[in-house]
């Protein structure tokens, strides 16, 4: 099939603009841009509205193995594509974990056979993310892992990251790390301060993440290898991050877009759906966080989709089990942002399908010619109150629950296929 189209708004992180034109789709790929349309192609009509890559979304939980009550792959995928997410890769925190290439292999046929959209996958640093034996790095590489991580789980022996990380420097594999102190940040539920004493709820203070990546900093210095830091949420972390890439070390970092969107006094009355993992930070963090994003200095927005069902968040805020839901949710809620005059549709889209993908090895993320056709159409002003009980997702723990957003995705396509189409001509 050719598709071609015509009257959109493009969105093009890789060349920085944002402007009318068109754009032809065939056998896959984008075979040209601002041309005119090929005979026998179906021609869409984009109404003016934007037309950009689809995003990369780096850190997905799916819950196979292990809790697919929670999340599935044929529910993850279609959350996915209705959510404009193109490509997503998912983390090794399954159980058992994603440690071994059978593991990992039985989750590459389990995504083929579900979703329709691009999945990569991480495998673990050490073996059940137990931070005492380094993983088979350079078998699962071979099998397809994209990065290596062990989640939330920090390895606190540091000569066993060490050599995970010398061995990892000498495949020119990336390693993803969680920037928590593990000893500062054991039991905590919200970040330390004013509002966590009034609230009688564990704190953690930001300088836990800190001095996880001052430590991480020392010894990515010693060995060279690639780091992404999962998360960096806060803002006297920020100085640390710029020296390093300033020293040339071969860092990059990521934030969740609740990081970005919503601070600690959202977490209200014990609401157990905005607990996370770091907790949200204080305004002042979530502003810095913004301007790291648009400086580049931080690389990375994604979703951090944790599912959780009801029996683990409807107990007491301290109780309550991490995370939130985001595949579909990330667009809208990362539009708030567009719409707040803090970043450019061009900015969003380098942080959440460009910059992924160029760190991942992946060809996502353009709209040049020659580039997969992995494209959201979207109505960037669209209203609408979120009901989670309308996500697709099988969990529901989304902190948007009853927000008024604006943006809705109007169709997703994969290598020119549509996985998603409501309201295309």
């Amino acid at each position: 099939m050719i598709l071609h189209f015509t009257n959109a708004r493009l969105i093009d992180p890789e060349a920085g603009t944002d402007r009318s034109g068109s754009l032809t789709v065939e056998n896959g790929r984008i075979s040209a841009v601002d041309a005119d349309a090929p005979a026998g192609a179906r021609v869409i009509d984009a109404r003016g509205k934007c037309l950009a890559p689809g995003i990369v979304d780096w850190g997905v939980h799916v819950g196979e193995p292990g809790g697919r009550h929670k999340e599935s792959f044929r529910s993850a995928g279609r959350a996915a594509a209705a959510g404009g997410v193109t490509t997503f890769i998912t983390r090794p925190d399954t159980t058992p974990p994603t440690d071994t290439p059978e593991a990992l292999d039985f989750l590459r046929r389990r995504a083929d056979a579900e979703t329709q959209v691009k999945v990569h996958h991480m495998a673990t640093l050490t073996r059940g993310r137990d931070g005492r034996e380094m993983a088979e790095i350079g078998f699962l590489q071979d099998a397809g892992a994209v990065a290596f991580s062990d989640g939330e789980k920090v390895t606190r022996d540091t000569k066993v990251f060490s050599r995970c990380l010398t061995y990892a420097r000498s495949l020119g594999a990336l390693v993803v790390a969680h920037t928590q102190d593990p000893g500062l940040s054991s039991g905590a539920a919200v970040t330390s301060g004013k509002f966590a004493s009034l609230r009688g709820l564990p704190g953690v203070s930001p300088m836990a993440e800190r001095m996880a990546f001052d430590r991480d900093m020392a010894l990515i210095e010693m060995t060279g290898a690639r780091y992404h830091a999962e998360q960096i949420t806060c803002a006297r972390t920020l100085p640390a991050l710029e020296r390093a890439k300033a020293n040339g070390l071969d860092v990059t970092a990521g934030i969740s877009i609740h990081h970005l969107t919503l601070n600690e006094f959202d977490v209200g009355d014990y609401r157990s759906f905005f607990k996370l993992s770091p907790p949200l930070r204080s305004e002042d963090d979530r502003l810095a966080a913004i301007e790291a994003v648009a400086k580049g200095t931080i690389d990375v927005i994604c979703s951090m989709h944790t599912p959780q069902d009801e029996e683990s968040k409807r107990l007491p805020f301290e109780e309550a089990a991490p995370g939130a839901v985001g595949l579909e949710t990330l667009l809208p809620a990362a539009l708030r942002l567009y719409h707040n005059g803090q970043l450019t549709l061009p900015q969003l889209w380098r942080a959440m399908a460009l910059n992924p993908a160029r760190r991942l090895g992946l060809e996502a993320g353009r709209l040049s010619a020659g580039a997969p056709a992995d494209l959201v159409l979207f109505d960037a002003d669209a209203p609408f109150v979120l009901d989670r009980f309308t996500l697709r997702s099988k969990s529901k723990n989304s902190p948007f629950d009853g927000a008024r957003l604006q943006g809705k995705v109007l169709g997703t396509w994969v290598d020119g296929q549509p996985v998603y189409e409501r309201e295309v001509a």
